[in-house]
């Protein structure tokens, strides 16, 4: 009889699994040299996860369960924390300046998975998570929900560009003009 997972352990190895992901990147990720960097047999990680593809599934989840914890740490808009543009700004100079390498890793994933390349449900899950999380907050202010779902998505789309921007241009200043402008965008949804 197999051991039960531990979750504290997974979490540990997906922490360790998000930065050797963050410095190798995904596109050539096999399971033998991953273990191997970790100190780790296969078979430690095939006890946590099944395979590759549930592997990436659970470093996408973990990964999203990592920033949303950050952005229910931020005031929520309409408090005495500011508005929605503000959290828009907090969140770009969280992911800016403390989370660049995992930003690299989310586009790099991303972008695997719009070529064809990881075929697994996991992107498309997380993205439309990210896109329920935001208009959530859209509905709880006031915005009918067709519409915060269809803000969400847009600002969603556009951080998410703002950030390849940054992430291939460097331009900071240009970026985050541009950022300033999503925000008030954002602001103006829910007042």
């Amino acid at each position: 009889m197999a051991r039960p997972r531990d979750p504290r352990r997974r979490t540990e190895l997906l922490d360790a699994i998000v930065a050797y992901l963050t410095e190798h990147g995904v596109a050539g990720l096999s399971l033998r040299p991953l273990a191997k960097a970790l100190g780790h047999s296969t078979y430690v990680l095939t006890h946590h996860f099944a395979g590759k593809d549930e592997l990436i599934s659970a470093v996408l989840a973990h990964l999203d369960r990592r920033q949303r914890e950050r952005l229910a740490a931020l005031p929520r808009p309409g408090t005495t924390g500011g508005s929605l543009g503000d959290v828009v700004r907090a969140s770009w100079a969280w992911h800016i300046t403390e989370e660049l390498p995992m930003v690299r890793l989310l586009h790099e994933i991303e972008g695997l998975s719009a070529a064809g390349r990881l075929t697994g449900p996991y992107v498309p899950r997380m993205l439309g998570g990210r896109a329920e999380y935001v208009a959530e907050v859209l509905r709880a202010h006031g915005v009918p929900g067709e519409v915060a779902l269809r803000n969400a998505t847009l600002l969603n789309a556009a951080y998410a560009g703002l950030q390849i921007g940054y992430l291939t241009t460097g331009d900071e200043e240009r970026v985050e003009a541009a950022l300033d402008a999503l925000a008030g965008l954002a602001d103006s949804w829910t007042r």
